[in-house]
């Protein structure tokens, strides 16, 4: 294929800011700059959230075992985050209950006891219930799991649909004026007259050249590749991966909590609802020394995770209940410490460039519940170099579809009433992946009929449309595995189908 090759006259102007990276800190930057009046790009070399930020335990948490490591501003910073991040899109982040067992051979009950009061105080509890202890032997919570386990604690966190998070931050991007790329590699970056030249290679073949005043380096595992690779500096940090894995099997027990066990190698293990009649199970924590690309879960890990399982539970789900498995790697900040379960899951900042220079700034580490955050300490950073730039505004605005106006209970009810024709698992469907941009995508849909071609499941034409349309999803992975998880619904069958006809 011979490329095309349009240069600086692209049509894109002088940018003030080029992202590179299309995981959740890339979004989040790209879509708080454009609302404070900046010039935005943002490209990713895949497709968005196809790295960490779909593979992710899919929880916006204070993250309660890091109390153990005194890592207490972080947990603050996200314990605030989360009562944030709740308020601003309640379609695709909502409170969920955790059960903890207590094992004694782990932890003593006052310390944890004494990491759930600081758990429920550090970050200024809002909206979610306190912490409480659990009678094991007697209340339903125990059910599951076997008769030793007698006495318990349960607490609040959140779930959140995090290859979703990543698209809405896009979403709004794109609404405040970003220009957002998937597909598009960053393939060097040089300073020229007081500006980036960042040259670009769509997957078509194009080559593209764009100018921007700074640069931000969001490239999560491949964040050395950037400073390195593409823009030929040198960097004084660098991040460790660490390979995390879940499993996903039919759910094996009753009632919405969710379940975090302590195992005998003091890592803790999450068994989270999924999917209304699925269950989450991870992760695990193992230090990665091949290429991010190449992350998969093996045998050694399947067998840790039920190993675990089959400790706590009573009928505890087999090697042969495995639905679905998935690896990702975190790219943590490396701050040298030996045990992978130990490294830090904040996130430093890496400044290249002075006030005469245009500027490279590269974000090293982080977690999912601190994206919003992070994106507004890049810019704080960024500000020498913007003086006109607009505050900051992303913490009380709603993201693409979180204005419900009531409850979710309340809107999913109005929206069945709206659509009485549908079927309700359906309804229930795009209330929560769209909240109130569901009435766009079905707008006046009286039927299935409406609805165009069914793929299986609760997946008609209509949804692929919208998702092509609005989301840049182009490939059958983009759409039943990242905006949707229609892939674990439908039948081997209906997927080759309807990725055959893609």
């Amino acid at each position: 294929m011979n490329a095309t090759v349009s240069r600086s006259g692209s049509g894109h102007g002088l940018l003030d800011l080029a992202v590179i990276g299309g995981g959740i800190n890339g979004a989040g930057i790209a879509r708080d700059a454009a609302g404070r009046g900046l010039k935005v790009l943002l490209c990713e070399k895949d497709d968005f959230a196809e790295g960490t930020s779909s593979r992710s335990g899919k929880l916006i948490h204070g993250g309660l075992r890091y109390l153990e490591y005194y890592e207490f501003r972080l947990v603050r910073e996200a314990l605030i985050e989360r009562e944030v991040l709740l308020a601003s899109a309640p379609h695709i982040i909502w409170p969920m209950r955790f059960v903890l067992p207590h094992s004694p051979e782990q932890r003593p009950a006052w310390l944890v006891r004494t990491g759930l009061f600081l758990y429920d105080h550090l970050g200024g509890r809002k909206q979610l219930p306190a912490s409480r202890n659990v009678d094991l032997a007697h209340e339903p919570e125990g059910a599951p799991l076997r008769p030793e386990f007698r006495r318990g604690f349960e607490y609040s966190d959140c779930w959140v649909d995090d290859s979703r998070l990543v698209i809405l931050n896009l979403v709004d991007a794109a609404r405040k004026g970003a220009v957002i790329l998937p597909r598009t590699r960053a393939v060097s970056a040089r300073r020229e007259d007081g500006v980036w030249l960042l040259d670009m290679h769509r997957e078509n073949g194009e080559v593209q050249t764009v100018r921007a005043r700074a640069l931000v380096n969001a490239a999560g595992p491949w964040v050395q590749d950037v400073v390195q690779g593409v823009a030929g500096l040198n960097s004084a940090h660098n991040v460790r991966l660490v390979k995390g894995s879940h499993l996903v099997v039919p759910k094996f027990w009753s009632g919405s909590q969710a379940y975090l066990l302590q195992n005998t190698d003091r890592r803790v293990i999450f068994v989270n609802p999924y999917e209304t009649d699925l269950a989450l199970i991870g992760t695990t924590d193992i230090v990665h020394d091949g290429r991010a690309e190449d992350v998969a879960i093996d045998g050694g890990e399947i067998d840790y995770l039920l190993a675990v399982l089959d400790r706590y539970f009573r009928a505890a789900p087999r090697k042969a209940d495995i639905i679905h498995a998935f690896s990702g790697v975190r790219p943590l900040y490396d701050d040298n410490a030996d045990n992978p379960s130990a490294v830090t899951r904040d996130y430093v900042f890496e400044v290249h460039g002075t006030p005469e220079q245009p500027p490279l700034l590269s974000i090293f580490g982080g977690k999912i519940t601190t994206f919003r955050r992070l994106a507004e300490q890049a810019l704080e950073r960024l500000a020498p170099w913007f003086p006109q730039m607009a505050p900051a505004w992303t913490a009380d605005a709603c993201l693409p579809g979180g204005n419900l106006g009531s409850s979710f209970e309340q809107f999913l009810a109005d929206l069945a009433a709206a659509y009485p024709a549908l079927p309700q698992q359906a309804v229930t469907h795009y209330a929560r992946l769209y909240g109130t941009c569901a009435r766009d995508l079905l707008g006046s849909a009286r039927s299935t009929d409406d609805l165009g071609r069914h793929f299986g499941g609760t997946f008609y034409e209509r949804e692929l449309a919208y998702l092509r349309e609005r989301e840049w999803a182009s490939t059958a992975a983009d759409v039943l595995e990242r905006r949707t998880k229609h892939g674990l619904h439908l039948t081997r069958a209906e997927r080759e189908t309807f990725e055959a006809q893609l």
